[in-house]
């Protein structure tokens, strides 16, 4: 909407600019958030830690990150968070702490492709979950999008598909991780809806701390000793990716669906694909690059399906 003042000419043309639209901002943050993310699996990769023990520094050093700045804002409304909002980002934080969990877990088992291909399923269950709890709409070109993607997330991981020890209970532990991710991102558009963008996102990281603690605790994994580098990548993946990462998530999943929030972070394994090569020195094949296309082609069919929706939806209204 474009603003116009009835005054001098001067004040005509300082008002006189269209208001940001929060969906467009919304998208922004969505993209900003995935290249962030993108760096991720490097920092962890660096790390050389136990996969639970690196989750847990993860959530932790983002929670002590948030902490102060939540308490500095909104210390006088803790009492009148709306318990709805607060159920719903408790649960989705130990949602997400459980599916890093279980993902980790399983890439040692069987190594990084089949569990990292079988988590990235998470968008069909999203899509499913969203049309059986929000009795939601979707367009062909949704389900087209979401099958071009994965197929391109096959492509581009699928290089060592061959690889057999533990395959089974890799694959196994991958669709739970991916149910339980898409759970979380059902369960977050849920509690968005009751609370803002920083509230959500410290108490859902406090959550997935405690729930990565207790899991860690069950398996008695050491949480010290580690060297100078390890404790770097902890920071790195509290700060950059914990906190700036998904607070620039969650302020997006307060104005898209869930069920365009998860195709979108399906880019996340190309950007880590292409800051692999320099950072690791890992290699492209062609796969490779056919697939990080595909990806992309999927992410955008989704999108367009969705905002093709909508205008005909005003339309008609």
């Amino acid at each position: 909407m474009i603003y116009a003042s009835p005054g001098p000419k001067r004040s005509s043309a300082l008002t006189g600019i269209a208001k940001p639209n929060p969906r467009t901002l919304a998208l922004l943050a969505l993209l900003g958030g995935v290249v962030i993310l993108g760096f991720a699996a490097i920092f962890v990769k660096w790390s050389g830690a136990p996969g639970p023990v690196t989750a847990l520094y993860r959530m932790l050093i983002g929670a002590a990150a948030i902490t102060p700045i939540y308490l500095l804002r909104h210390r006088s409304t803790l009492r009148s968070l709306p318990r709805r909002g607060v159920f719903m980002a408790v649960l989705g934080g130990s949602l997400f702490g459980c599916d890093m969990a279980i993902w980790m877990t399983a890439i040692g088992i069987s190594g990084a492709t089949m569990p990292t291909l079988m988590a990235n399923t998470a968008p069909l269950w999203v899509g499913i979950g969203s049309i059986l709890i929000f009795r939601e709409r979707k367009a062909p070109g949704f389900w087209v999008g979401v099958v071009i993607a994965i197929i391109g997330v096959v492509l581009v991981l699928g290089h060592n598909l061959r690889a057999t020890d533990g395959l089974g209970r890799g694959m196994i532990m991958g669709l739970v991780a991916a149910l339980f991710y898409a759970s979380f991102h059902l369960a977050t558009q849920v509690g968005r809806r009751h609370m803002d963008t920083l509230s959500y996102l410290w108490i859902s990281t406090l959550s997935a701390a405690g729930a990565l603690l207790i899991i860690n605790a069950i398996m008695r994994s050491p949480l010290t000793g580690f060297s100078s580098k390890t404790y770097l990548s902890f920071i790195a993946l509290g700060i950059l990716v914990q906190f700036l990462g998904w607070l620039l998530i969650n302020f997006a999943q307060g104005y898209l669906r869930a069920s365009i929030i998860a195709p979108v972070l399906l880019v996340q394994p190309v950007l880590t694909a292409l800051l692999a090569v320099p950072l690791l020195g890992e290699h492209f094949t062609s796969w490779h690059i056919a697939g990080g296309l595909a990806v992309l082609a999927g992410v955008y069919i989704v999108l367009w399906s969705r905002n093709r929706v909508l205008s005909l939806q005003g339309e008609r209204e």
